[in-house]
């Protein structure tokens, strides 16, 4: 592996939005690794990249699982020796149709929490050192226009409080790294073609994807701290 080859780790990278962030991350000449909770799957979407001539490989991750979490970073550092980029893409959508603030069962925000919020301050907390060693990191937590605030509607209350909060993590994340060279941000990739968005979604994993992969690969002198969608900043 040359010295200057990024490393990034994509979870729930194995398919769809994920899929689509590990090619193009991939395709931009990183080494890509993705975290997808049933190996199988997996190994399968990283061997379908290969045959593209990609660098990519995949490794077994549960985003609830924390001590699942260290083994991998540990294996990272010792095999690779660097983590540049942290995509937490692995999310849940909970909710039942027709379920409001008012009638949801607390188990559903809670399960909307463990995934969507908690799994990636937990992959932040172990990855953030891999990145200060070398001076060099991207975190992109991707979030949705369901956790804006600035544009918030009812419905959906576990998956919309989940993003909420991980639009949270950004900004007192971005603040307790001001100053270093590891840059924070959220993003909504828009209505996509996943398993979550449906066949009617208006946008392809690969258009949903862009902004994210690119936030990925911002310059030093980039913002960090901010929520963007189709590489512009919009309100929290």
């Amino acid at each position: 592996m040359a010295a200057e080859q990024r490393v990034a780790l994509v979870t729930g990278g194995n398919r769809g939005l994920g899929f689509a962030t590990a090619q193009q991350l991939a395709q931009a000449g990183m080494k890509v690794l993705i975290g997808s909770r049933e190996a199988e799957n997996g190994e399968a979407a990283a061997q379908s990249l290969q045959q593209q001539g990609l660098d990519v490989l995949a490794y077994q991750l549960s985003v609830t699982d924390r001590g699942g979490i260290k083994v991998l970073a540990q294996l990272i550092e010792t095999k690779f020796g660097r983590l540049d980029v942290l995509i937490n893409n692995a999310g849940i959508y909970p909710d039942s149709d027709g379920d409001t603030l008012l009638t949801t069962n607390l188990g559903s925000i809670r399960e909307a929490l463990e995934t969507n919020t908690y799994g990636p301050i937990s992959l932040c907390q172990t990855c953030v050192p891999l990145m200060q060693a070398n001076g060099y990191g991207r975190i992109v937590n991707v979030s949705s226009g369901m956790g804006q605030l600035n544009d918030m509607g009812g419905g959906s209350p576990a998956y919309r409080l989940s993003k909420t909060a991980l639009n949270s993590v950004t900004r007192i994340l971005a603040a307790e790294l001001e100053g270093t060279n590891i840059k924070v941000n959220s993003v909504c990739p828009g209505w996509v073609q996943t398993d979550m968005g449906g066949s009617e979604a208006p946008r392809t994993p690969a258009e949903g994807a862009d902004t994210i992969a690119w936030l990925a690969q911002i310059p030093d002198d980039a913002p960090s701290g901010l929520f963007w969608r189709d590489r512009t900043p919009i309100p929290w």
